[in-house]
């Protein structure tokens, strides 16, 4: 493999030189190790080829520029639906054997991102820029699209930060990565990944910044992480409603070690975009420490895909809302009043989600703010095949919040009680306690 300084094609460190052509040329053929020395270097999108990697050295800052327009549209997946959005930062597409490694940061400079996007929600603005309205142009019928509400309707149309698109053999080792504008790393289609002792960074009031979102990937290991981040922590998706249910691309074969996550929505996170499938899943030995949850299922009707074989195992809360949720009712996306939050049975279709098959074994969660559990499925798609084994969940009885705060949810009506709460579930228990509850569970 052929290596390549970039300060040896003229990179510049500091403020004011943009090295976009320097990584061009670095990356222009395969099997290329290209090398960010130390310093602090401005770039735009990075794209790398098969067999090359991307070693960034220790105090070594790669910095990404704010021009929204030199981040042209690629075709993608973009919060659970295929369409053109803008170029991801750090790209490799239809490539195999690619590496990113390195004892540095790579820094997505995310504050003008979302203090565009905040201006764009309080307006309700539509396509305005020249990037948005190419967008637009290029996504007929985006207006209908499904969404999470990160900013399908103006077409601004973020970069993930680090995306893997249709790739196989992928290993992102050692560094350390912050100020994501939207999701921070996201695998897509992506075959054979290997996430080891990354450490992701973004404030708790960033929009949409999740850390690691496995979309419609197999064979997947994460271990040695550390994570703090304003929305989801470690999540897989697997595609949105009908796009996602035709792109028949499940993500299945994860697992999850040694993962320590902080201040996010939920530690260990499955869907809500959940079309095609998740399976095979499996989080071991992880550490949820001011999480809103620990263990968080999320889905609804109209998003489809049956999510099996799940398993969670030693895992420890510490001062959460809930430390365990299943919501087939999330909220996000969606008019309240629409029939996805209806309480009566509806006909199965191929868009309607199943959730079955999981085991939880040996959480501990303590300092419970809303309540001790959320498992609420739906009338014609109950939650099959739960356990919960050898289990240990405290309430914080001087910060008490809300019941309604243990999920997102729309149409569930409020309960006062703060055990573990059951609705449209098949529910086994073994050696569980709830302490500060008069009973363990209510179903209601």
């Amino acid at each position: 493999m052929k290596e390549i300084n970039i300060k040896s094609l003229g990179a510049v460190s500091g403020v004011g030189f943009d090295n976009t052509e320097v990584f061009k040329k670095a990356f222009s053929e395969e099997n290329t190790k290209v090398i960010v020395p130390e310093g602090e270097y401005y770039t735009g999108p990075v794209t790398i080829k098969s067999n090359s990697e991307l070693h960034i050295e220790k105090n070594a800052v790669l910095k990404f520029i704010s021009d929204f327009n030199a981040y042209p549209p690629v075709y993608t997946r973009w919060e659970g639906v295929r369409c053109y959005a803008m170029h991801p930062m750090i790209y490799a597409e239809n490539a195999e054997n690619v590496v990113v490694s390195g004892e540095g940061t790579i820094d997505g400079c995310g504050k003008a991102w979302w203090k565009a996007l905040r201006d764009k929600k309080a307006r309700d603005a539509g396509p305005e820029t020249e990037i948005e309205k190419r967008l637009a142009s290029l996504n007929p019928g985006y207006e209908k699209q499904p969404g999470g509400g990160g900013g399908r309707k103006s077409q601004f149309l973020r970069p993930a930060f680090v995306q893997f698109n249709t790739c196989k053999n992928v290993l992102l080792k050692g560094i350390t990565v912050k100020n994501s504008p939207f999701w921070t790393i996201h695998p897509l289609f992506t075959t054979g990944l290997k996430i080891e002792g990354i450490t992701i960074v973004n404030p708790a009031d960033s929009p949409n910044t999740d850390a690691i979102d496995i979309d419609s990937c197999k064979d997947v290991e994460i271990r040695d992480c550390d994570i703090s981040v304003g929305d989801d922590g470690i999540a897989m998706k697997s595609g949105n409603g009908e796009d996602g249910v035709a792109a028949a691309f499940p993500t299945e074969n994860v697992v999850v070690e040694n993962c320590t996550v902080r201040f996010a929505h939920g530690g260990a996170v499955i869907g809500s975009e959940t079309a095609a499938g998740i399976r095979n899943v499996s989080f071991k030995n992880c550490s949820f420490i001011g999480t809103d949850r620990g263990i968080r299922v999320k889905t609804r009707r109209g998003r489809g895909g049956i999510l099996e074989n799940l398993s969670f195992s030693d895992i420890t809360v510490d001062g959460c809302l809930c430390p365990i949720a299943f919501n087939m009712y999330y909220m996000c996306g969606a008019d309240p009043d629409e029939w996805y939050f209806d309480l009566d049975e509806k006909e199965v279709t191929d868009v309607t989600p199943m959730i079955r098959d999981v085991k939880i074994d040996g959480v501990k969660a303590r300092g419970c703010r809303s309540s001790a559990g959320f498992f609420v499925g739906l009338p014609e798609a109950k939650i099959s095949g739960l356990s919960i084994r050898n289990c240990l969940f405290e309430l914080d009885e001087k910060n008490v919040e809300d019941t309604d705060l243990s999920e997102m949810f729309v149409g569930i009506p409020h309960i006062d009680e703060r055990s573990i709460r059951v609705r449209n579930a098949e529910l086994a228990m073994e050696n569980v306690s709830v302490i500060g509850a008069s009973e363990s569970v209510v179903y209601k």
